[in-house]
């Protein structure tokens, strides 16, 4: 029993769809917004490619918490191997932090300090 995965042209979001069998027929709507032009995604796999290994604490021993940029370069990494698109705001947020910028600045700016906010596309 599969469940494909697909991303709406109107809002840009994921929709999953779960099949009762293999050779079902797909009629896919976005949950999100309702849209009919869907394009399917590839599914997701798992691949260990070094770097963090959080199944395996002692891979973060050499890791400073103390410092943006490393930090930065750890949510880079991990935004990577993830195989998910950040988005903009990400990317803009990580590249600042990584020149230098104060980490609570750029949050403050994007509208993630104290209290939240969200960044890229999640569904969730």
């Amino acid at each position: 029993m599969p469940i494909y995965e697909y991303r709406c042209a109107d809002c840009r979001r994921r929709t999953s769809v779960f099949v009762r069998s293999v050779s079902a027929p797909v009629t896919a709507t976005c949950e999100h917004c309702g849209g009919k032009k869907l394009s399917r995604l590839m599914s997701k796999f798992a691949v260990h490619r070094g770097g963090i290994d959080f199944d395996n604490p002692s891979s973060l021993d050499d890791l400073d918490e103390s410092d943006p940029k490393t930090m930065a370069r750890m949510m880079r990494q991990i935004g990577d191997e993830s195989g998910e698109e950040m988005g903009p705001e990400f990317d803009s947020m990580i590249d600042r932090i990584e020149s230098g910028e104060d980490p609570d600045a750029v949050m403050a700016e994007s509208g993630m300090g104290e209290g939240g906010g969200d960044v890229g596309d999640d569904d969730f």
